[in-house]
């Protein structure tokens, strides 16, 4: 089940089942059998019937693999960085601890009265469990937490980690650090068009004023309204990038259709062409956007 909040769908707070290898192995055959006779295009979309929905991640050379409801908790998290003004290192260790605690789901169980993102504990101080359960909250105080430990910008991750959570097994935020770290600097804005996800249309359309009051939550931006589109201009190129990156990321919980900044474009589909940004050509007669443009569209593109 999912929950709402200001209409917008947050990501799923119960556990995911495991495809076992053994249906996905079938499932794969069967698509590459397919492939005299769909095509290329029609293999694409089996394959992703089979693997799902996803998000990939690419920074450095290296990609990683996202749910949606993942990436967009991922992307929730590392906003909320950027709005408080803190380094790239605090959302790696943020994206790590969540990893770890829940893989970056926003459960409703956990050891004891643990909740949430971080596994924060009601009884520990942490919040009520309403509040540990909306992300931006729970985000907040892993954040306040992270702050007062000095020196955690110079940490490991898993040493800045722990000093948060207290762990019983705090090496293990040390496993996450590659993708975590990756996915950092994607959503941040520092590595540009890093992030993809392949979705399938939402069974209702997104709403514009849900996207500027999401966008005003996790990053502190005003977004304007444009028909059925959001249109936010950062002061800078990198702010711009991180929220388009956001936007992809957030797709699945806002419906967004299309995000633009500057000249390059992702469009919402199941096929491998959403893994990646396309460069829109202008005609002749058209002038090109302000780069730090960044258009979120919750309607298909015609």
């Amino acid at each position: 089940m999912a929950r709402r909040t200001r209409g917008v769908t947050l990501a799923e707070e119960r556990a995911h089942p495991r495809r076992t290898r053994r249906g996905i192995a079938v499932l794969t055959v069967l698509a590459l059998g397919a492939a005299g006779v769909a095509g290329y295009v029609g293999v694409q979309r089996l394959v992703h019937a089979v693997s799902g929905e996803q998000c990939r991640v690419t920074a450095a050379g290296s990609e990683y693999r996202w749910a949606p409801d993942q990436a967009s908790n991922a992307a929730a998290i590392t906003a909320i960085s950027v709005k408080r003004g803190l380094p790239a290192r605090a959302a790696s260790i943020a994206i790590a601890t969540a990893m770890q605690e829940s893989k970056v789901r926003n459960v409703r169980f956990g050891d004891r009265d643990s909740l949430g993102l971080f596994q924060q504990r009601p009884s520990q101080g942490w919040g009520t469990a309403q509040q540990i359960l909306d992300p931006e909250y729970s985000t907040n105080t892993f954040y306040d937490a992270l702050e007062k430990v000095d020196g955690y910008a110079d940490m490991d991750i898993a040493e800045a980690a722990q000093a948060v959570q207290r762990s019983a097994a705090g090496s293990a935020y040390a496993q996450h650090e590659g993708q975590a770290r990756a996915t950092a600097s994607v959503l941040s804005g520092q590595t540009h068009a890093g992030v993809g996800c392949a979705l399938r249309d939402p069974s209702s359309p997104g709403s514009p004023q849900d996207v500027v009051a999401l966008l005003e939550k996790d990053f502190g931006l005003e977004g304007t309204v444009s028909g059925d589109s959001v249109v936010v201009t950062p002061e800078s190129t990198d702010l711009a990038w991180a929220v388009a990156s956001w936007a992809v990321a957030r797709a699945t919980d806002t419906g967004a259709m299309q995000v633009q900044v500057d000249l390059r474009r992702w469009t919402r589909s199941m096929e491998d062409s959403a893994f990646t940004w396309s460069t829109v050509r202008l005609g002749p007669t058209e002038d090109a956007p302000d780069p730090n443009q960044v258009r979120i569209s919750l309607a298909r593109p015609s």
